[in-house]
C-alpha cells in the first residue's frame, strides 16, 4: 500500500498489537506504552526539575524560596533550643506561612514545590497557622486565650 507521496507503507498486518495502548517503536515492533515503572531498572533516570531547564549556575538562584523558609525555621529552632520557646515556635509557624505565600505568588519556587500548588498552599498554611496559634496559647501566661477551649477541656477532663 502506498501513501500520498507514493512511499510504501506497511499495512500493519504483520504487527501484532498486544493491547490497546501498544504503539510501534522505532524498529516497527510494538512496544507497550504504560505509565507504570518497569520491574527492573536498566539505567539511571535523569533528575527532575530545574536541572533540565537551567545550567548549574542558575540552580542555586532558583532555590532561594526554600532557603529563605528553611532559614526562618532554623532560626526558630535555634531560639527554641536556647529556651526562648514562644518566639522560636512562632518563627517556625511564620516560616511555614511564608512558604505558603511564596508558593502562591511565585510561578517557580524550586524545591519548595512538593505537590500541586493548591495542596502545597493548604498544607503550609494550615500547619503554619496551627503552630502559631499553639505557640500563642502555650502555658504559662498565654498571649492568646480562647474562652471555649477552657470550657471544652474542663468538660472532657473532669472526673465524676
Amino acid at each position: 500500500m502506498n501513501d500520498v507521496n507514493g512511499n510504501d507503507v506497511n499495512d500493519g498486518d504483520d504487527i501484532e498489537v498486544r493491547d490497546p495502548v501498544s504503539a510501534p517503536g522505532p524498529d516497527g515492533v510494538p512496544r507497550r506504552t504504560t505509565r507504570r515503572f518497569p520491574k527492573f531498572t536498566r539505567d539511571t533516570a535523569r533528575p527532575e526539575g530545574a536541572g533540565r531547564a537551567a545550567n548549574g549556575d542558575a540552580l542555586a538562584a532558583r532555590q532561594w524560596p526554600i532557603i529563605a523558609v528553611l532559614g526562618v525555621v532554623a532560626l526558630g529552632l535555634l531560639l527554641t533550643a536556647l529556651d526562648v520557646f514562644r518566639i522560636g515556635t512562632i518563627l517556625i509557624g511564620v516560616g511555614l506561612l511564608t512558604g505558603a505565600v511564596l508558593r502562591w505568588l511565585l510561578p517557580g519556587v524550586g524545591m519548595l514545590a512538593v505537590r500541586s500548588r493548591f495542596t502545597d498552599i493548604v498544607t503550609y498554611g494550615v500547619l503554619g497557622t496551627a503552630i502559631v496559634l499553639l505557640a500563642l496559647m502555650a502555658q504559662p501566661d498565654p498571649w492568646l486565650q480562647i474562652p471555649f477551649l477552657k470550657d471544652t477541656l474542663h468538660f472532657t477532663v473532669t472526673s465524676n
